[in-house]
């Protein structure tokens, strides 16, 4: 199973979407902002195998926080979760082109069924 980096600032979804993500076997590593998902990320340990993020959080947003951990880790595979997902989508914003937009709402087995897809590719 993926060694998943979740970055989500509102506290009720980070956890709902963390324990459906154990429950599915994986080890999940929680931050409440970007600041903190960069701080977990250039920890180094564990090594990522996805980082799952939200757009919109205080301080580093999720674009930001998936280009500076693609520039590091360039086989790290990143999932955007927004309401926002023409942002993601703009080819200006900077995003990383290979990332995966799963759009809110959404079902917990479309994410999970999702990060299978993403973490097997």
């Amino acid at each position: 199973m993926a060694n998943i980096l979740l970055a989500e600032d509102d506290d009720s979804m980070r956890d709902f979407l963390a324990k459906a993500l154990k429950r599915a076997g994986h080890e999940v590593t929680s931050c409440a902002d970007g600041d903190e998902g960069l701080a977990a990320f250039e920890a180094g340990t564990p090594d990522f195998d996805l980082l799952l993020t939200d757009i919109v959080m205080p301080g580093i947003d999720g674009i930001e926080l998936a280009r500076r951990a693609a520039e590091t880790a360039p086989s790290l595979k990143i999932m955007f979760i927004t309401g926002f997902a023409a942002v993601a989508l703009n080819p200006g914003s900077g995003a990383p082109t290979n990332a995966k937009v799963l759009s809110k709402p959404f079902h917990l087995r479309e994410l999970v069924d999702e990060v299978a897809r993403v973490t097997a590719a």
